[in-house]
This record gives C-alpha cells, structure tokens and sequence, in this order.
C-alpha cells in the first residue's frame, strides 16, 4: 500500500511515532526537494501500527582532500577534518542535519540511518600536510559530526588520522560525546606530551533517560565522564562543553555537569546554547511534542526569547550564545560555576611550531 512504502523508507512526517534507538521522529525531505511525502491513513488500521526497525547503512565515499576550511569569526579555528558524514548518535538537535539535505537525504531519520565514510582520509591528510605550501595550525575534528560515532569501530578512520598527525607533530583539538575516544589514548597521550593533543567531551545532561531520548546512540552521561577521568588520567587535557543549553530541559543542570566533569578530571569549561537553523526547527519541534509535550511550548517560548523572536537567527557572535536577559542570565551562570571550580574557559593554545611534514620523521619522539 501507499502507507507502507512511506513506513519501510522511515516517512512518518505526522504520526509522532517514536523508533527505539533513533532521535528524528520523522524523516521530513530536505530543503531542496520539491516532493514532501505525507502518511495517510487509507482506512486499513497502519497509521496506528508501530514503525519497522530502521537498518542503519554506510556508503563508501572517495572525496579528494580532507581538510575543510572555514573563515567564521566565531568558530575559533579555520580548519577541520569529519571522517564520515551522518551521525547515528541521532542527537536531535545536531546542527549537522540540514548538510544531508545537500544529498538529496532527510536531515531528519536519513541523517543518522544513512552514513557516509571515508576510508581514505588518513591517506589524503598525508598527501595534503606534505604540501609545500602547507602552514600548520590546529585541525578541529568533531566539530560537524562525532568521528567517535559507532562505525568508527568498525572503520578506523580517525584512528589512521591520529596516526598521521602524531607522525608529522600536528596539534589537533577534538570534541566527542564517545567513550570510543578512550580507544586512542595512547596516541592522544603522546601527543599531549607535546602539547599537541586536547579533547573535550560534550555532555549534555547527567539525567540517562533524557540523554536515551535526546542522544540515543551516544554515549550515556555516566560513560562520558569516566572517559573524561580515563583521558586526563593518561595526561591529555580535558574539557566538558555544556552542549547545548536547552532552556526549560535542561539549563538547571549546569552547575551539576561542571562539578560532575570537573571531579572526573576536566580542566576547562564551554557551553552554547540551541541552534535550531533550517530543517532542525520542525525536527525539534516534532521531537519535542513525542517526548515532552508539557515542555514544548514553554521550551520554544523560551528559545525564541534569545533569539529576538524568531527560533534562530544566524548571526556571527551570537548564534552560538544567544541574546537578551535569559541569554545574559546563562552567561553569569556560567561564568560564577567556573570560577568557582577554577575550570578554565575553553582549553589554552596548543603547540604548532613542532610541525614536521609528512616523511620528515616516521614516529612522534618523546
């Protein structure tokens, strides 16, 4: 029947149906589609059937260089690396969705069922650092989708990646919601011997039911943090990033995050608050009215307040900590807990004079 093509390709734009393990209620079509398949009931009862399980799948790509580059002024680093594209953490409120619909895919359940890796990254970052015209400055990886995601286990990618950058003395910042990082640490802890290496690790709340709605294949809060205690354990520095800051969910467990990180061992402290561009908003809005529907309104009336209005608005310098008095009020918040704990804000500079091109030397010497 019509309806049960739209179930078996995760179309559930109107029935709310929440899938075991996913974050998008729906896999509403991206920007640039000109079709938007809608569920019907067709008077055979399979509106109200549960949705069959969704596979998740990973497709090979080529590309023919790594290194992406960027010029916003609010970032805090020009250049990054995302080893695969897609996410199945399925964090509902990844800023990452809407690039999936630069595929001709949903931001929604295609975004984290539907993946995309790049097997030969770690090959292209050596050709590229061996430029001649190569200058070095620290590569930030994480920062659109978790290269700690699931298929890392199976892929490798960032794992051949550290191996290039500890090999060429690299500096590289890396920000994850995985445990899987603690996998690398030997790497990262030779790195960090240099003060080439530094992580932090996004927790979003410490409360497992939420994080299970919220981040469904990330790891839970309590794994976070004893990962956080494993890297420092190891020598590598730590941050916590109170990501994002959900005003009315979760924005009362800021101070309980910091001292949770901080006791497990991390050194520094950021936060932002939630950006809700594009195909997030309906995404969010629909995940919102499944999982909290007592919230919702509050929740939107709230985020809307630190944008001016609107639910977003994209300017630099703004977007990533929002305006007005709940904005400010967030900000000291922060600011207090910090300097009570004697958390830094961010991470301090890592080295990028050690730099040596790829066939200089063939192992990070300590």
């Amino acid at each position: 029947m019509f309806l049960d093509l739209f179930l078996s390709q995760g179309y559930c734009v109107h029935m709310q149906a929440v899938r075991k393990g996913r974050g998008a209620v729906s896999n509403r079509s991206g920007r640039y589609e000109r079709e938007r398949p809608e569920a019907f009931d067709d008077g055979w009862g399979t509106v109200e059937e549960a949705p069959p399980p969704l596979r998740t799948t990973v497709t090979e790509e080529a590309p023919r260089k790594v290194i992406a580059r960027n010029d916003s002024p609010d970032l805090g680093f020009d250049r990054s690396i995302n080893p695969y594209r897609g996410c199945e953490h399925g964090c509902i409120y990844c800023y990452a969705r809407p690039t999936h619909a630069w595929l001709g895919l949903s931001p929604g359940l295609d975004f984290e069922s539907r993946l995309y890796a790049k097997p030969t990254a770690p090959e292209l970052l050596e050709k590229e650092l061996a430029k001649p015209g190569y200058r070095c400055q620290v590569l930030a990886i994480g920062t659109n989708t978790d290269a700690y995601q699931p298929i890392e286990k199976r892929y490798r990618v960032m794992r051949g990646i550290l191996e290039v950058l500890a090999g060429c003395r690299h500096p590289v910042s890396i920000t994850t919601k995985s445990a899987l990082v603690l996998r690398d640490r030997d790497l990262l802890a030779e790195m960090a011997a240099e003060n080439l290496a530094h992580v932090t690790m996004s927790v979003t709340t410490l409360d497992g039911r939420l994080a299970r709605s919220m981040e469904p294949r990330a790891s839970s809060p309590a794994r976070r943090l004893e990962a956080v205690a494993g890297l420092s354990e190891a020598g590598v520095p730590v941050s916590v990033n109170f990501a994002p800051i959900i005003p009315a969910l979760n924005d009362h467990e800021m101070e309980a995050v910091l001292e949770a990180a901080r006791e497990a061992g991390a050194k520094g402290a950021g936060y932002t608050l939630l950006r809700l561009p594009l195909e997030i908003a309906d995404l969010f809005r629909e995940w919102l009215e499944a999982h909290a529907p007592d919230r919702a309104a509050r929740v939107l009336s709230r985020v809307r307040d630190m944008r001016g209005g609107p639910l977003y608005k994209s300017a630099f310098h703004t977007r990533m900590k929002g305006e007005g008095p709940y904005a400010e009020m967030i900000s000291k918040r922060f600011a207090i807990t910090c300097r009570r704990l004697g958390l830094e804000r961010g991470y301090g500079k890592l080295d990028d004079t050690r730099f040596r091109p790829p066939g200089a030397q063939l192992r990070l010497e300590l």
